[in-house]
């Protein structure tokens, strides 16, 4: 019997090891010597365990609440299994740059759940050159009125190259005096690969602070981040009044958030509203859930677009055919300098 308990205890320490490598949640098996054995043909789920051995299907969250931060919508939340891992790398991908903005909003909307649940620490944003030039710095006035992020809050690391901004990163991510670090890539470059993404998210795990990786127009990799979602800009819904929908207004914030990899999620897609007012996320209502034919139509503007003519009834001709221009060097015949007009180095030369 003493035999056996040394050796299920060995089992276990490789197991909670492995999974520790891996980057996944690792197995609760608490056993005892006086546990009954356990059969390897019997499913977890409807074994009936004794009150000292506890075995949980590997891939479901086996942590506290306070390990996930939660978004506040209940259905993404649910299949994200209580949220986003707080001490740990995630992915947020733009299919093109165009989604740069809705990226870095629904990010920067997740750095203010943070702040609004812990100690108000900076956060540091690290780019190179190219991203910052392509898609820009946030907004000093945005960042407080629709976030709560004072603006010395938010610290920015513009680094040359790509390998020092993943050094910075690194760096940047095991320091506890930050409450998030935030990570901006274009594309997808060959030195953001598995290996480097696991240094990242072990950085991050051993600090206990979240580090989160923006990417701008990539292609879906293999990466160590246990989360990956995928983001765009959706339409933002009429503003609400007493009244109901204001017509022609512009409401809150939208995103189209799509779970591209999780490990204990199936693939969906939601649709978000960020709440400025409350600091939370919002499920819109008639987007999911229900069919198309059950959601209401949207009103359309009766008035055109673009008035009509006064001169004349009838639209515009179509284009005829379109000609190409003269070729560089080549002017028509009308068109050839005088004698008197030609340059000097171009008159025959004197000979003797």
């Amino acid at each position: 019997m003493a035999t056996s308990a040394v050796a299920r205890e060995t089992v276990f320490a490789l197991r909670r090891q492995i999974a520790k490598i891996e980057g996944t949640l690792s197995e609760r098996l608490e056993a005892s010597a006086g546990a009954a054995p356990v059969d390897a043909d019997v499913s977890p789920q409807t074994l009936t365990l004794p009150r000292n051995l506890t075995i949980v299907r590997r891939g479901l969250a086996v942590a506290s609440q306070d390990a996930f931060l939660s978004t506040g919508a209940e259905r993404l939340d649910a299949a994200l299994s209580g949220g986003l891992p707080k001490a740990a790398l995630s992915e947020f991908h733009g299919a093109a740059t165009r989604d740069a903005g809705a990226v870095a909003g629904f990010v920067l909307a997740l750095v203010s759940l943070i702040l609004s649940q812990g100690p108000r620490l900076p956060v540091l944003w690290i780019g190179t050159s190219e991203v910052f030039r392509e898609a820009g710095f946030p907004y000093a006035r945005g960042l407080h009125a629709f976030f709560g992020i004072e603006p010395e809050q938010l610290l920015f690391s513009e680094a040359p190259r790509l390998l020092d901004a993943l050094w910075v990163a690194e760096e940047a991510a095991r320091m506890t005096a930050l409450a998030a670090v935030i990570l901006e890539i274009r594309g997808s470059p060959q030195r953001l690969d598995l290996t480097a993404t696991r240094r990242l998210h072990a950085r991050a795990q051993s600090a206990g602070r979240p580090l989160f990786l923006l990417r701008q127009a990539g292609e879906p990799e293999p990466t160590a981040a246990p989360v990956r979602l995928i983001l765009s800009a959706a339409p933002a819904a009429a503003r609400q009044t007493i009244a109901g929908p204001l017509a022609g207004s512009i409401g809150r914030p939208a995103f189209t958030v799509a779970i591209g990899k999780s490990r204990t999620a199936l693939p969906g897609q939601f649709t978000l509203e960020w709440n400025p007012d409350e600091r939370i996320f919002e499920e819109r209502r008639g987007e999911q859930g229900r069919s198309q034919e059950s959601a209401p139509e949207r009103p359309k503007n009766p008035l055109p677009v673009v008035s009509a003519s006064r001169r004349r009834e009838d639209p515009a001709a179509a284009s005829g055919a379109v000609l190409a221009f003269p070729a560089v060097g080549s002017p028509a015949a009308g068109d050839q300098p005088s004698p008197r007009e030609r340059p000097a180095h171009r008159r025959p030369r004197r000979t003797g």
